[in-house]
């Protein structure tokens, strides 16, 4: 069966139930033409790990406050042994490798997408990268020897391709369409909308209320899951931590990886944020941002197309708040940070001073990019017990 064909039976499956809430029948319109490679709802993914993923090993990891199965696909081996102390302990200790244990040099990579259930853009480079890994090529056919290069020089790679199952499940589109500069559409299915008129919760006003009560909104956007807790920002040092939120710390701890990159929708072109993590990781985030960028930049999808320019970090950029990434950090040790996309349904951008508009090709470009050059800097760099740990 055609890649095509295949995903558009998986998608009529999907969008068969009528939505549960209120949505303003305009905001409903789907995209004219919606590309193949497109791989968004939580039916077409499941369906596309069930058929398509054969080198690697998809595990359920958890479930979500829907009861719905959180996905990853594994490749690679796993650290062996246990480390002798915490990842608090061994900052005291001054050797992380004491809380890495014996395989210490492995280096893992993770990324998961779709911690917001209205950001869907990492879930296609999500797909499109497991693609790459499984065939060599994503799903328009493209070639990416980096990425293989870089894969498979990795010891372990863990991918989620969609974090909040409940958040994505609820919206009832496949692909926004095209509404400009106007980004009400995209606001309203991530942030959610207040009644009677479905007036924008908007950010960061949707964090004021965690738990979200769903019976007081219009339509509660994709950011909370069933529980209406947005798992970016759960309560993460209490008893009542929301599944998904448990499913990924105990992943996290099982796993040691040495970065996690967790990707949303955010940005006018692709910005990694500077995470709340221990100080002496700064560095290798900036060698990330730096490296991304740059590269990003000589692809033309950057705000300047000057390399040295794109890669300049601003003086003024600021520490990302305290977060998912934050307790994954303090949890697992794993330098944790967010990257935000921009958006395939509206772009107000502008690249050296003019209006640009990313293309859905250019959007997959950039997320698998973003891939690539995280796993090289993990290879160029060494992984946390080369960051955190004394030169002996």
């Amino acid at each position: 069966m055609r890649i095509s064909l295949f995903f558009a039976l998986m998608a009529a499956v999907a969008l068969e139930a009528a939505p549960p809430f209120n949505i303003p029948a305009r905001y409903l319109k789907e995209a004219a033409e919606i590309p193949p490679y497109w791989v968004t709802t939580v039916e077409e993914v499941s369906a596309f790990l069930r058929d398509k993923v054969k080198r690697g090993r998809v595990e359920t990891v958890g479930k979500t406050a829907g009861g719905r199965e959180i996905k990853a696909v594994f490749y690679g081996r796993a650290r062996q042994g246990a480390g002798t102390t915490t990842y608090s302990g061994s900052l005291g200790f001054r050797d992380v490798r004491a809380y890495i244990g014996p395989d210490h040099e492995k280096r893992v990579y993770m990324a998961m997408a779709s911690v917001h259930g209205g950001e869907w853009e990492a879930i296609a480079g999500m797909v499109n990268l497991l693609s790459v890994l499984e065939t060599g090529k994503d799903l328009r056919g493209k070639e990416w020897p980096g990425i293989q290069e870089a894969a498979a020089k990795l010891d372990r790679l863990i991918l989620i391709p969609i974090t909040n199952v409940d958040g994505r499940a609820r919206i009832p589109l496949r692909m926004l369409a095209d509404w400009g500069g106007d980004h009400t559409v995209q606001e309203y299915f991530n942030t959610g909308g207040w009644p009677p008129d479905g007036k924008l919760i908007g950010w960061p006003q949707v964090k004021e209320h965690i738990p979200l009560d769903f019976a007081k909104t219009q339509f509660p956007g994709g950011y909370p899951n069933d529980g209406g807790v947005n798992i970016q920002h759960d309560d993460f040092f209490s008893t009542k931590r929301q599944p998904e939120t448990q499913a990924l710390l105990d992943l996290a701890a099982r796993e040691r990886p040495d970065v996690i990159l967790n990707l949303h929708t955010g940005a006018q072109f692709i910005e990694p944020l500077r995470p709340f993590v221990e100080p002496t990781l700064m560095p290798v985030w900036e060698s990330f941002y730096g490296r991304v960028r740059s590269r990003l930049a000589t692809m033309g999808l950057q705000h300047s197309t000057d390399p040295v320019r794109a890669a300049t970090l601003p003086r003024a950029a600021s520490l990302n708040r305290y977060n998912l990434d934050t307790a994954l950090h303090l949890h697992c040790g794993a330098l944790a940070f967010v990257i935000e996309s921009p958006a395939h349904s509206f772009s107000t951008s502008k690249r050296d001073g003019q209006p640009f508009r990313h293309t859905v090709d250019q959007l997959m470009d950039a997320q698998l990019t973003v891939h690539e050059e995280g796993m090289k800097l993990l290879l160029d760099t060494g992984g946390v017990s080369r960051w955190l740990s004394p030169k002996r």
